[in-house]
């Protein structure tokens, strides 16, 4: 068997807009966050967030959040990069409140992990198309952050 192994790209920050709750869904509860802009930094790659997209959770009863995310950034050198990230968030009930709250709080405290999508029409990044992306991250006031990491 052959072993997949991490490589490093970048680190995702997700600057968003304030929570916006939609109440109680059939899955659990709802809530949109928009995603308002950002930075992408990394060894082969760097840009800004598009001010376009959001995070669409569904909080469960039993207090994980499940993360689905779509949005976009411009690299510095003008390649537009589509991405979908999808992933889970949980950990201790008090711990999760605070998050929830919209509180900073030390992502040593709880589990936020995703996997990524990239997408892309600019040959020069044609390459992310056909890669499996996953990332792990924390949940500050206003934004997020995540290390991205290809899975070779």
């Amino acid at each position: 068997m052959l072993e997949p192994k991490l490589r490093y790209f970048c680190t995702l920050t997700v600057e968003l807009a304030p929570i916006q709750e939609m109440g109680q869904g059939m899955a659990g509860k709802r809530r949109i966050i928009p995603i308002i802009g950002g930075t992408i930094e990394g060894p082969e790659i760097r840009g800004k967030i598009l001010n376009v997209g959001a995070d669409w959770q569904t909080i469960f009863a039993d207090g994980v959040a499940e993360l689905d995310t779509r949005y976009a950034f411009e690299t510095d050198d003008g390649a537009v990069i589509e991405i979908r990230n999808f992933g889970y968030r949980h950990g201790p009930a008090d711990v999760m409140a605070a998050v929830g709250r919209g509180e900073d709080v030390d992502p040593a405290n709880y589990y936020m992990r995703t996997q990524a999508r990239l997408e892309t029409g600019d040959p020069r990044y044609d390459w992310v198309n056909r890669m499996v992306f996953v990332g792990a991250g924390g949940r500050r006031k206003s934004s997020v952050v995540v290390d991205l990491f290809v899975v070779e």
